[in-house]
């Protein structure tokens, strides 16, 4: 079993040179002075260092021994603490906070990578600052600056953490069912009652203090989702002063024996009268909520891309070293050679190469954009970076897990029979990343917000900025030997528009039309955004100077994608064509 080992050529190149994120951050009154190129290399690197060196070698032994739950609290596997010290003491839980509360205010552009190290080195690690991150964002963006000023610093020094309460026993993605309460005191905070699951991260011992954000309805209400607020609810009750004291009656009653993420405690959170304060408006809570879900649904994205990186770097070195089979176009007779020389391993991890580079292309875009909706020098540019990120938010959640489960399979299935073996690491990564397409927000839940909220009720309006920005690169590319490439892609995308404008038509007809079309229709949004990706890492790497294999290598990688990844679009178009008929006509008896 392979450590985790970074990519960071790979992660420099796409900053440097296909997106010139360094150059923006020179030239942005927000971010030249705070990074630049060498800095965010260096931040990379030593990322890698502390994440290959101390928190993937807990990754199986924290699989095995899991968590533990008593009554007392939960505790985490062995080393995960010591671990968590050393992320928090570097930095590393402040990277993109708010300088004004101590944080570092560094790009998502960098975050987006160091997430993929941490969900590829061991994701049960990576799900506890990552939900901290999202905590912290909502309480910036919406809390009152008292909140802030008591609740963020200790957020972003790793000394406390935070999670986000939603889910309960009856009522799942449908959040206007929750019947947590939430009832005024006479000092101006809520008592907060009632039963949360699937929590991440609700209890551990890896900090002082976990701060819970809490959805909740107050006695009078509206009904459904427009009579929901938003509560912080801190373990343990904090003073004036920011000092941690008595219990909150905020108590763990269960821990979630799971598939995967075993180190990762999911909880039954009970919550008994616990003290809560407002943060944003009285029965606003889910617009303030959905600042911390968006943010959370773009690092489970990332999520898929770190598996699928461990996963192939596991399989190529074992590609390299099993010897199975003899090559047939070997002039020298050997026993057996090495399973790489064979076509379908080949396939096998060729497939997996040239999504997860695209993946990771894809997850910088995003970084980019998002940063770009909040420090664009423009007002134009801060909302076209906005309806960016609306539009591809649940593209990336989606699409990122669904080709990563497909690609840690295919890295178990290059082992044979030891990729089913536990001690080889594989079947942990099948199983670590299969919740991925499951929280935040299941993929089903994140096609129909791509089709229904983000292409027909604005009849295409942000698809059509994303394809305007996708012709006019195509149309500028200089290298000649992607002349073929671009018009097989200029075609495709053609009928992407065409078929786009086909569904905006029949959702006129039937919203069943959406809902037929949506799976398909984010999963050919997805290759087509790939093959963008693709496209400009290729025009990149011909500009590069000749004798550097990582070049050529990139563009061998990108042809694959494109004669052997790209046409599964095809197939998809023609299942989005056939409609809603075959799949709604059947009776629910019928099942």
């Amino acid at each position: 079993m392979q450590q985790y080992s970074a990519p960071l050529k790979d992660m420099q190149f796409l900053l440097h040179n296909v997106f010139a994120v360094s150059q923006f951050w020179e030239s942005n009154q927000h971010f030249q002075e705070v990074v630049d190129g060498s800095t965010a290399d260096a931040l990379l690197e030593e990322a890698g260092k502390l994440i290959g060196g101390v928190i993937s070698p807990l990754n199986r032994a924290g699989d095995e021994q899991g968590v533990e739950w008593s009554q007392t609290g939960v505790k985490t596997p062995m080393g995960f603490r010591e671990a968590f010290k050393m992320f928090a003491e570097g930095g590393w839980s402040a990277l993109c906070g708010n300088p004004e509360f101590g944080g570092m205010g560094m790009p998502k552009s960098i975050s987006v990578f160091i997430d993929e190290m941490l969900y590829g080195a061991n994701s049960s690690f990576a799900l506890y600052p990552a939900l901290t991150s999202g905590a912290c964002m909502a309480i910036d963006a919406h809390a009152s600056e008292s909140l802030k000023n008591t609740y963020l610093p200790k957020l972003y020094s790793g000394e406390w953490s935070g999670t986000m309460c939603l889910t309960e026993p009856h009522a799942g993605s449908d959040l206007g069912l929750i019947r947590t309460k939430a009832v005024p005191t006479s000092t101006g905070s809520f008592a907060i009652t009632g039963t949360k699951i699937f929590i991440t991260g609700g209890d551990h011992d890896l900090n002082e203090n976990i701060v819970h954000l809490v959805l909740a309805k107050l006695p009078d209400a509206p009904e459904g989702s427009r009579g929901i607020s938003l509560f912080l609810v801190p373990k343990y009750k904090v003073s004036e002063d920011g000092v941690v004291g008595e219990q909150n009656g905020v108590t763990c009653g269960s821990i979630e024996h799971k598939m995967g993420i075993k180190a990762s405690a999911t909880c039954v959170m009970n919550f008994d009268g616990a003290e809560g304060f407002l943060v944003g408006e009285l029965n606003r809570g889910l617009q303030c909520m959905f600042t911390m879900m968006n943010c959370e649904r773009l690092s489970i994205g990332v999520q898929g891309i770190g598996c699928s990186e461990m996963s192939y770097q596991n399989a190529v070195a074992y590609a390299k070293d099993r010897l199975q089979g003899r090559d047939p176009n070997s002039a020298v007779h050997r026993a057996a050679d090495p399973i790489i020389v064979h076509p379908d391993v080949r396939r096998m991890l060729l497939t997996m190469r040239s999504t997860i580079e695209g993946g990771r292309a894809f997850a910088l875009y995003m970084g980019h954009q998002l940063d770009l909706s909040k420090h664009a020098e423009t007002e134009e540019g801060r909302a076209r970076a906005n309806a960016l990120v609306a539009l591809l938010t649940p593209v990336a959640k989606a699409f990122f897990t669904d080709i990563g489960l497909e690609n840690t399979v295919l890295g178990q299935q290059v082992f044979g029979g030891h990729g089913y073996i536990r001690e080889w690491g594989q079947e942990q990564l099948v199983r670590d990343v299969r919740i991925a397409q499951i929280y935040e927000g299941t993929n089903g839940i994140q096609a129909l917000d791509l089709v229904q909220r983000k292409v027909f009720s604005n009849r295409g309006e942000f698809l059509w900025i994303f394809i305007d920005e996708i012709e006019n690169f195509v149309s500028e590319m200089k290298a000649e030997k992607l002349r073929m490439l671009r018009s097989s892609y200029i075609a495709l995308l053609a009928q992407f528009k065409a078929i786009t404008e086909m569904l905006i038509a029949q959702g006129d007809i039937s919203q069943d039309e959406l809902g037929a079309a949506a799976s398909e229709y984010l999963h050919v949004l997805g290759y087509i955004t790939y093959g963008y990706m693709w496209l400009r890492m290729m025009e990149a790497a011909e500009t590069m100077p000749a004798g550097d294999t990582y070049y050529q290598t990139k563009c061998e990688t990108g042809r694959f994608y494109f004669t052997r990844v790209l046409p599964r679009v095809s197939s998809l178009m023609e299942m989005i064509s056939a409609g809603a008929e075959d799949l709604m006509t059947p009776s629910a008896a019928s099942f």
